[in-house]
């Protein structure tokens, strides 16, 4: 690591005899019907150089956008985070306790790799973060599979891996001849391609399979109205639903509004569910107008929750509508997000142009000299 960046680019959660692995690929008996549901299997390696109150580094896995399996440097342990998730065991008992110690490699990997980036950026001291994100998708119907692989440092893109051209796109210069480097090495773009479009598919069928009873559940969310102050946009917050195929929007009799309403991003909760807010402006809303508007959630499939705006009903900040006060009722329920989330999103952007920030699963080092 003296002369180049080296990235621990991958790391397979189960097997590791690359005769087993092709034999299973090959002859995978898992065809599991659905109806029509896209899948996908996202791992994301993140580590932290001087971030206060969190880990060095933090691994995690998604299945269908609900947390699976999680390690830290803290914990120092690669465990399951849904029950069925110990299911692997079955076909491989040392599955937890192996990828626990790549994991750990990989750890000493990133840390250096944040060193030898602030050398090539001319930077010193100061927060970074950098990571890799991985994964696939799978059409339970049609069968189609994508794949995607990417790096990215403090916030912005580094390099990622082009599966249609087989090619590495570098956005910043800095990534040049690491790009140039990774496209002459036809060995690992082959391996790259195999990893993306047969073994994340694999095992992301695999994994369906295991929790297919909790991750086809249909929840409906609780609809709440908040409010900071007399003067702040009103939020429409849903809680507690599942999948996270859903919709969000306020509308004006029969009509859905576009202007003066902001639509937040869907985050996950702790327990797999899902939240989202959508804020509408109130400010030159009329009395005897107030009525005539609602919040509209939309879970995919047709399933519906209405709530009519109330000034009864509405949560605030300066109190409740029994006097008590709230405390902060829409800040603190973001923060508790934000703090499992943590530096998770950190990158998670969109799945173009922007790192998503996930992890990897193969087992080499790649150097980017």
């Amino acid at each position: 690591m003296v002369n180049g960046l080296h990235l621990y680019s991958a790391f397979y959660p189960a097997l590791t005899e690359p005769k087993a692995l092709h034999t299973a690929i090959s002859h995978s008996p898992i065809h599991t019907i659905l109806g029509g549901e896209i899948h996908s299997l996202k791992y994301f390696y993140t580590a932290a150089s001087n971030v206060p109150n969190f880990p060095e580094f933090v691994v995690v896995g998604l299945v269908d956008e609900v947390q699976v399996e999680h390690c830290d440097s803290n914990t120092r342990r690669f465990v399951p985070r849904q029950d069925w998730m110990n299911n692997v065991t079955e076909e491989d008992s040392e599955y937890w306790d192996r990828n626990t110690e790549r994991l750990l490699e990989a750890q000493q990997t990133f840390k250096g790799n944040i060193e030898i980036l602030k050398q090539r950026l001319n930077q010193t001291g100061g927060v970074h973060i950098f990571q890799n994100m991985y994964g696939c998708e799978w059409d339970d119907e049609t069968d189609e599979v994508n794949g995607y692989y990417q790096f990215g440092y403090d916030g912005e893109d580094f390099i990622s891996f082009d599966l249609k051209t087989e090619t590495w796109i570098a956005p910043v210069q800095q990534a040049v001849p690491t790009k140039h480097k990774w496209d002459n090495d036809k060995v690992l773009v082959a391996y790259r391609k195999q990893y993306l479009t047969q073994i994340c598919p694999y095992w992301l069928k695999k994994y369906v399979k295991f929790g297919r009873s909790s991750l086809m559940r249909k929840d409906l969310p609780s609809v709440s109205l908040l409010q900071k102050t007399p003067s702040s946009p009103l939020t429409c917050h849903a809680t507690g639903f599942y999948p996270d195929r859903a919709d969000l929007f306020w509308k004006k009799d029969e009509e859905e509004l576009h202007e003066d309403v902001v639509r937040g991003e869907i985050l996950p909760n702790h327990d797999g569910s899902f939240q989202m807010s959508a804020d509408l402006d109130v400010s030159g809303l009329k009395d005897e107008d107030w009525g005539r508007y609602s919040c509209v959630f939309h879970l995919a499939g047709g399933q519906e929750v209405s709530k009519r705006l109330d000034k009864r009903d509405i949560r605030t900040n300066w109190k409740t509508n029994d006097g008590a006060a709230a405390g902060g009722v829409v800040v603190a329920l973001l923060l508790l997000t934000g703090c499992i989330i943590g530096l998770i999103v950190y990158l998670k952007k969109r799945r173009q142009g922007k790192v998503e920030t996930l992890l990897s699963s193969s087992g080499s080092l790649m150097c980017v000299c």
